[in-house]
């Protein structure tokens, strides 16, 4: 069958050809019938037409004009399935939470495209929406990334930053063959688990994620030499002090701290610049 659009590398535009593979992403999902969807470029629907007889309403937002129509045609047996053309990264989320669930519980789902995974991620994780999960599909080595342990090559700082807001477990893997057209690496369905409570303590989150961030500027740093060259507030020697009182090594590198010792880092380092 001739496809009615043409797909766009300027979307990251893979399509699930395989139907086994959305089927396993609304079984693990956790999704019941009192929640809502939040569906991230359903496409031609592959995924919507598993969601919207398990959810009690789904909104998929789309950025691809040419997608809407075929896409509305196979959406037409759900009564229950909003389609919206917009860009997710410029969607007004609070205000379409309150339009189209209020009162309810909302789920994110989504095959997330590879080159704007991240912003996207952040985006419905810094934006404090209350969501309770978020299952997404994303490229194989950045589903590899949120998983890892302090310690592994593959911690950084999206991961110390996720594990803030949620905590994150990788589904199952799905192979590049069941994608049209077949991206060059695989793919990982992962769950956030969203806590109502961040699991640490810090009396600045602003300061939490700097400190995220100067740690892994530079990773063959040590730690304090990323800090101290980040803070323009902070010298060596109090550095080496504050290192010591939260029981960390002098050589330290940033990507062996937990989140927990990162919160405890902050929550010092506010105290120095408060002096």
């Amino acid at each position: 069958m001739s496809e009615p659009f043409r797909k766009k590398k300027q979307y990251g535009q893979n399509f699930l050809t395989n139907a086994a593979i959305p089927a396993r992403i609304v079984r693990e999902s956790g999704i019941d019938s009192s929640c809502g969807i939040l569906e991230i470029g359903p496409g031609l629907g592959a995924l919507t037409t598993q969601l919207a007889p398990v959810a009690a309403k789904v909104v998929a937002v789309e950025i691809d004009s040419e997608v809407i129509p075929p896409l509305l045609e196979r959406l037409k047996p759900f009564s229950n399935v909003t389609v919206i053309e917009q860009d997710i990264l410029q969607t007004d989320l609070h205000a379409l939470l309150e339009e189209h669930f209020p009162g309810m519980e909302v789920c994110v789902c989504a095959n997330l495209p590879y080159y704007i995974t991240t912003p996207i991620l952040m985006k419905l994780l810094e934006g404090k929406y209350g969501f309770r999960s978020i299952t997404v599909m994303v490229q194989k080595e950045v589903a590899e990334r949120l998983c890892a342990k302090s310690g592994s090559d593959g911690y950084g700082a999206i991961t110390a930053s996720v594990s803030y807001y949620a905590s994150v477990r990788r589904l199952f893997s799905v192979p590049a063959g069941c994608f049209s057209p077949k991206p060059k690496v695989d793919s990982a369905v992962i769950r956030l688990d969203l806590y109502q409570q961040p699991p640490v303590h810090v009396e600045s989150e602003e300061l939490l994620f700097e400190v995220i961030k100067a740690a892994f500027l530079q990773r063959r740093k040590t730690l304090c030499n990323a800090l101290t060259a980040y803070f323009p507030f902070l010298t060596k020697e109090a550095c080496a002090r504050i290192l010591q009182d939260c029981g960390l090594r002098a050589d330290i590198r940033g990507e062996m701290l937990s989140l927990e010792q990162f919160a405890s880092l902050t929550n010092s380092l506010q105290k120095e610049k408060e002096r």
